[in-house]
C-alpha cells in the first residue's frame, strides 16, 4: 500500500457559476462467500439487477446538464457524510456495485451512513434512448452535474466511491469542489487523457470489434478474458442487454475524449494541484488498469493517500474480492476518525498487512470520535505529523 495525494485542478469556468455555500468538503484480498443465496450470482445473469435491500428509493435529479438517475437508502444521519458511488464505462451502479454493497460485511459499515448510487446519464438500466445528435456531456459536466445531488439530499459532504471512469468523474469533482469532498476511493483511475495514437487505435478497434466486446477489454485483462470466462460471459451479457448501446457508445466515446487531470505531486512543480482529502486508489495485480493508477499515484502526495494493489483480482475487484475491498475500506474509514465496527471482524481475521494499514492511518491523524462523524473536519495530516515523526514518504504494504 502506498500513501500518496491528488492535486485538484481549478475549477472550470461554468463551475465557478454556481453556487455552493453552505456545501463540504466532496469531493482491497482473500475472496469470501457472498450473503447467503447469492453464491451462484455469477452464474444467475439477474444477479446484478436482484435488490436484496428493499428501502432503496429512485431519483430524477434535474442538474445544469440534464437528469441524473440516482438510487439512494437511508437519509443523512447527523454529521456523518454520504457514501455516493459512481461506476464505470459499459456499466451501471447495479453492475458495479451491487455485489460490494450487498457483501455482508459491507453492510455493517452502510448502515452507519446514507448511501447514494448515481448512474451517468443514460446508463440506468431501462434508460431512454438518446435522440440522434444528443450531446453527451464532458467529464467535466459530469462533475458538475453531482453539487444539484448534493443539493437535492442536503449532503455536508461525501464519500466517494469511483471506478474506472467513475473515479475520474469523482476526482474531478474533488478537484473543483473540495469542500464538498470527505475522502475518496478511486478504483482503476487513469489520470491521463489519450493521445492521438491512443485515439487512432481506439478508433480502429471500434471498427473491427462490438462495443460489448470494446468494454469487456476496458473493463478486464486479456488473461482475465481467456482465462475467467464465467465472470466475462456473464458481463457480457449483461452489458449487452441491461445497458443501451447508443447510450453507451457516447460515454465511451466522452470518456475516450477526456483530458488529463490536472494533478501533479506538491513541491514538483509550481502551484501544484493536488486533492484535499484523504484518498485510496485501488487496483488489481492482473488489471488493464495498473498502468494508469501507478501513473496516478506517482502523481499524488504521499502524506494522504494509500495505494493498493489487491493480489488475485483483475479489473473488477469490487466484484472478485469483496471481502478484501471491505476490509480495507473500514480502515480507510478508520483513518479519517470514524470507529470500526467489531462484527466486521467476526467472519474473518484481518490480515497482518491490513492490520499494519490500520495502525499507519490510525497514527497518521488525530484521535478520532464515533462513527457519528463529530470529529473536527479541520483535522489535516500537517496537524498530526508529530505522532508519525513528520513521515513524508510513500509507505508500501502488501495485501
Amino acid at each position: 500500500l502506498r500513501a500518496l495525494t491528488f492535486p485538484s485542478p481549478r475549477a472550470g469556468l461554468l463551475l465557478q457559476e454556481m453556487t455552493m455555500a453552505g456545501l463540504h468538503e466532496l469531493c482491497f484480498t482473500e475472496e469470501k462467500p457472498l450473503l447467503r443465496g447469492q453464491d451462484t450470482e455469477l452464474e444467475n445473469s439477474d444477479v446484478f439487477l436482484s435488490a436484496v435491500d428493499t428501502d432503496w428509493k429512485e431519483h430524477d435529479i434535474e442538474t445544469p446538464y440534464g437528469l441524473l438517475h440516482v438510487v439512494i437508502r437511508g437519509s443523512p444521519k447527523g454529521n456523518r457524510p454520504a457514501i455516493l458511488t459512481y461506476h464505470d464505462v459499459g456499466l451501471n451502479h447495479k453492475l458495479c456495485f451491487n455485489t460490494f454493497f450487498n457483501y455482508e460485511d459491507m453492510q455493517e459499515i452502510t448502515k452507519h451512513f446514507v448511501v447514494c448510487h448515481v448512474d451517468a446519464p443514460g446508463q440506468q438500466a431501462g434508460a431512454s434512448q438518446f435522440p440522434q445528435g444528443y450531446q453527451y456531456p464532458s467529464m467535466d459536466q459530469l462533475a458538475a452535474m453531482l453539487p444539484s445531488v448534493v443539493q437535492h439530499f442536503g449532503f455536508k459532504y461525501m464519500i466517494g466511491i469511483g471506478v474506472g471512469a467513475g473515479a475520474y468523474v469523482l476526482a474531478k469533482f474533488a478537484l473543483i469542489f473540495p469542500d464538498l469532498v470527505e475522502g475518496l476511493v478511486l478504483m482503476n483511475i487513469d489520470p491521463n487523457g489519450k493521445g492521438w495514437i491512443d485515439w487512432a487505435a481506439a478508433k480502429l478497434s471500434g471498427l473491427t470489434s462490438t462495443l460489448p466486446d470494446t468494454v469487456l477489454s476496458h473493463l478486464f485483462s486479456q488473461e482475465e478474458l481467456v482465462n475467467n470466462t464465467e465472470l466475462v460471459q456473464s458481463y457480457r451479457q449483461q452489458i449487452g442487454s441491461v445497458v443501451n448501446q447508443f447510450n453507451l457508445q457516447l460515454f465511451l466515446n466522452m470518456y475516450n475524449s477526456r483530458r488529463d487531470l490536472d494533478i501533479n505531486r506538491p513541491g514538483t512543480v509550481p502551484n501544484a494541484k493536488t486533492l484535499r482529502c484523504p484518498v485510496m486508489l485501488v487496483v488489481g495485480d492482473n488489471a488493464p488498469a495498473e498502468e494508469g493508477v501507478v501513473e496516478c499515484n506517482s502523481k499524488l502526495d504521499p502524506t494522504n493517500t494509500t495505494f493498493l494493489k489487491m493480489a488475485d483480482s483483475g479489473g473488477l475487484p469490487q466484484v472478485t474480492q469483496p471481502g478484501k475491498l471491505t476490509e480495507a475500506f473500514k480502515y480507510f474509514l478508520q483513518g479519517m476518525g470514524y470507529t470500526l465496527w467489531p462484527s466486521l471482524s467476526a467472519h474473518a481475521v484481518p490480515s497482518a498487512s491490513m492490520t499494519r494499514l490500520a495502525r499507519s492511518r490510525t497514527a497518521s491523524l488525530t484521535s478520532a470520535s464515533s462513527v457519528d462523524g463529530t470529529r473536527p473536519r479541520g483535522c489535516t495530516h500537517s496537524e498530526s505529523t508529530e505522532a508519525m515523526g513528520q513521515i513524508n514518504h510513500t509507505m508500501e504494504v502488501s495485501c
